[in-house]
Parts: structure tokens; C-alpha cells; sequence
């Protein structure tokens, strides 16, 4: 467990099996809402001076070199084009969903399983999984059943299993074998 945290610290990917996962994502969204604000006001500070001169925290030799960037690419002479600031929008609106599915799965929204003839459905949620164990091998109706929702077979677990999420959720329901006993 320890090298694993490591590798989740060391890592600039936000894995949902990290368990800091929505803390990071809570920094990585407001290192990009500053920056989205910084990109405006740089934009505003340009479009009102036609140069970067006396922009903030810039000396006077970085707004030269900004200024001749500017000039030489044209992207609607501003030093942050369009195509960043939608970006990097688009980018802090998908981590706040990210945030906000992963929030919702730490919160149990999906239950703890269930049994059903034969076997059982487990939400693994320190996994990130959700695990479908068999008392005995599946038929391959099931098996097919299993393989065209997204569930890959796991020896290691000795289970069928994919990643614990809304899309894992609704691929559950539609595989009636496994379906709850009071259902």
C-alpha cells in the first residue's frame, strides 16, 4: 500500500483509485480558475494598453518579448487566444464533473451490493470496482452478457469486474442473471 501511495503522489495523473484523488482534483480545478483569470486580465491589460508593459508580476524585458510574441503569431492580437480560454474552460468544467461523480461514489450512492442466484455483486469502492463473483463458472450467455457490458474477467480476484462508476452502474442493470434475488 505504501508503494502504491507513492506512485499517487509522484503521479501527475488523477487516478480515481487514489484516495486523495478529490483533493487533488479540487487543487488541479483552482490552479486552472487562476489561471483562466490570469489569461483575462492579460488579454483585458493588452486589448486597453496595446502592450504588456506594466502588466503584474511582469518586468519590462518579459512584456518586450511578450509583446514581439504577440505580433509575430497572430491570434487576434492578444497574448492568450480564444481557443485557450475555451480550453481551459473546457477543462474546468470537466473536473468539477469528475468531482462530482467521484464525490457521489465515495458516498455510496452505489450501494453495497446485493446477492443473486448464484453468486454475488460487490461495489468495491477501495478498489474502484465492480466486482460480480460466481459460485460456480458462469454459463456463456452470461459470460457474453459480462463481456458486452465492459466486464473483464480477473483471476487474480476471481471475479468479473470493471471500474466503479455511473456507466458500471447502469451496465449492471441490464444483465438480468444478475440481477437481485428480491428484485
Amino acid at each position: 500500500m505504501a508503494e502504491n501511495k507513492e506512485k499517487w503522489e509522484n503521479s501527475k495523473i488523477i487516478s480515481a483509485d487514489d484516495p486523495c484523488a478529490v483533493e487533488k482534483l479540487r487543487r488541479k480545478l483552482e490552479s486552472l480558475k487562476e489561471r483562466q483569470e490570469y489569461m483575462k486580465r492579460a488579454n483585458a491589460h493588452y486589448k486597453k494598453h496595446r502592450t504588456m508593459k506594466g502588466f503584474e508580476a511582469m518586468d519590462d524585458a518579459a512584456a518586450a518579448e511578450m509583446d514581439s510574441y504577440i505580433l509575430l503569431n497572430y491570434y487576434g492580437h492578444k497574448p492568450f487566444p480564444s481557443f485557450r480560454l475555451e480550453n481551459n474552460n473546457a477543462n474546468i468544467r470537466r473536473i468539477r464533473e469528475r468531482i462530482a461523480e467521484l464525490e457521489k461514489r465515495d458516498s455510496a450512492a452505489f450501494g453495497e451490493g446485493w446477492a443473486f442466484p448464484g453468486g454475488s455483486v460487490v461495489m468495491n469502492a477501495e478498489e474502484n470496482r465492480i466486482q460480480v463473483f460466481f459460485d460456480e463458472k458462469p454459463d456463456e450467455e452470461t459470460r457474453k452478457a459480462l463481456k458486452s457490458n465492459g466486464f473483464k474477467w480477473a483471476p487474480s480476484k476471481n471475479a468479473w469486474q470493471r471500474q466503479l462508476n455511473e456507466n458500471g452502474a447502469r451496465a449492471l442493470r441490464r444483465i438480468a442473471r444478475i440481477q437481485p434475488e428480491n428484485a
